[in-house]
């Protein structure tokens, strides 16, 4: 999971890029950068860190032009602590090509081959963004024989990448001299939706970067299909997949994006409503309601969730735990070593809202456990009689291949293990899980129509993570052992081994 931004205007972008992706960074934390297009030359700025420490104002004035690219970087594969690792990227034939990526490759390490033995293309870090970007240049290389680039060639090249490229991909790169393309893979796995403002056209991984820069959500890229603005701003798209079909990732709703989002016409906020109330009929039939005193959100995706079913069920909802804002979601931190630290440093407990009480807890998901038994130990130590835990979304029984960091299954504490066996490992008087079937219905039931009044077409949803079934249908046993091979680097080690040295690695 990344979140990525890309923008053309008649005015300079580089603020606007920057403060997109501060409402993009809960999507990522590891890693930011941005780059710009004036004329035919790009400048870029990238680094470890979270926006604001990345770019300073000296960066700032460093990236000039009318048009670029933005993304925050949570890394799923390759080493989540190298520089040369963050996004953008760039090659310089044909045109000059930058990308940013928000996905994840299955068929990266074949593709890395093929694009050395057949299309003589060097890959130079672990990166499938890195595969993927390559891929577009030969396709694009291909597509234009070398003449000037047309949009005709840009949606053959897309199309052939669709061919080639397995795995869920959301896409913005910026081809110097003509202009930005996105594209997003047949199934719209990963979000990317387009707004537009005075001569500006943005496209984001979320609605909220639009909205909150004053931007007007237009409609969301279906997948597929490939979107050409040229640098004077003229749109044009083409659906470039075979067979495309919408089954966004369900866990966007449950966890990843933020509220007050909007994806695929489906209202993140209302979702988790609805989740809270099919919610609150599993508690009824696993734990009397007068058996419960409290009902608390384990902050803060899980809020909707919690004041729903707290309504449902005609108990007071209070807020018990006190976040400290400045840890990072201990979720999307590479490393279990450093997710482990960090569960008490981000939490801390109201003891009053605890102490001789039956409480509910609510989460909106429990993926490794680790964080789940800390809190109900916490809740235990501030005095708490009985201890209950609901979760808003399934037990996580399979590995995600999709761009979620839980690629192996001996880190999921629901993989080949009853529900009763979980509650004892996390220590909790009573465990209550959403069921798969009701979580897909009241995520779509959230669907609002479109600003053109229609409603999107959806197929299903990726649960692969909650029933195993994954959407792009070539993932085996195999393929799964071989992603969690790759998955991030979870040590940092005290040398930074970076094959190529970058010029803008220290962050004052």
């Amino acid at each position: 999971m990344c979140g990525i931004v890309g923008v053309v205007s008649n005015a300079p972008v580089n603020q606007l890029i920057y403060d997109a992706l501060l409402l993009l960074q809960h999507r990522g934390q590891d890693a930011a950068g941005i780059v710009t297009q004036q004329q035919r030359k790009f400048f870029m700025h990238k680094a470890r860190g979270m926006v604001r420490d990345v770019f300073r104002t000296r960066n700032m004035r460093s990236l000039p032009g009318n048009c670029g690219l933005g993304q925050v970087r949570y890394p799923t594969a390759g080493n989540a602590f190298s520089e040369e690792e963050a996004q953008p990227f760039y090659v310089n034939a044909p045109f000059g090509i930058t990308l940013v990526h928000n996905g994840n490759l299955t068929n990266a390490k074949a593709l890395k081959a093929e694009l050395f033995s057949t299309d003589h293309r060097h890959i130079n870090t672990d990166s499938d963004s890195e595969v993927l970007l390559n891929v577009l240049a030969h396709e694009l290389d291909k597509a234009t024989k070398g003449l000037p680039l047309k949009a005709e060639d840009v949606f053959a090249a897309v199309r052939n990448v669709h061919r080639r490229v397995r795995g869920s991909y959301a896409v913005v790169a910026m081809i110097a001299g003509y202009g930005m393309l996105a594209f997003r893979d047949p199934f719209g796995i990963r979000p990317l939706c387009l707004g537009r403002g005075p001569h500006t056209v943005v496209v984001a991984s979320e609605s909220v970067a639009l909205e909150g820069t004053g931007f007007k959500l237009e409609r969301n890229v279906v997948p597929g299909e490939a979107v050409f603005v040229d640098l004077q701003g003229t749109l044009k798209s083409e659906q470039c997949a075979d067979a495309p079909t919408l089954k966004p990732c369900i866990f966007e709703f449950v966890y990843l994006a933020r509220p007050d989002s909007s994806l695929d016409g489906i209202s993140v906020y209302q979702a988790r409503l609805n989740l809270g109330e099919t919610l609150a009929q599993r508690v009824i039939s696993t734990v009397p309601p007068n058996e419960i005193d409290v009902v608390i959100p384990i902050p803060e995706s899980s809020r909707p969730s919690a004041m729903q079913l707290a309504q449902l069920l005609g108990l007071p909802y209070r807020e018990g735990f006190v976040k400290n804002r400045y840890v990072g979601r201990t979720f999307i931190m590479p490393g279990q070593a450093v997710r482990e630290k960090s569960v008490r440093q981000k939490l801390n407990v109201i003891v009053s809202e605890f102490k001789g009480r039956n409480v509910l807890l609510v989460d909106d998901s429990i993926v490794r456990g680790t964080t789940s038994r800390e809190i109900v130990q916490m809740a235990r130590d501030a005095g708490a009689r009985k201890v209950y835990l609901a979760s808003a979304a399934p037990p996580v029984r399979y590995p995600n291949v999709y761009g979620i960091d839980m690629p192996t299954a001996s880190e999921l504490v629901a993989s080949n293990r009853s529900v009763e066996e979980i509650r004892a490992i996390i220590g909790c008087d009573a465990l209550i899980y959403q069921d798969v079937e009701g979580m897909k219905k009241a995520v779509l039931k959230a669907a609002t129509p479109g600003p053109d009044g229609k409603f999107s077409v959806l197929a299903g949803f990726d649960a692969s993570c909650f029933d195993g079934q994954y959407v792009t249908g070539d993932i085996t046993a195999d393929d799964i052992l071989r992603l969690s091979e790759g998955r991030v680097d979870g040590v940092e080690g005290a040398d930074d081994n970076s094959r190529l040295a970058l010029p803008n690695a220290e962050v004052a």
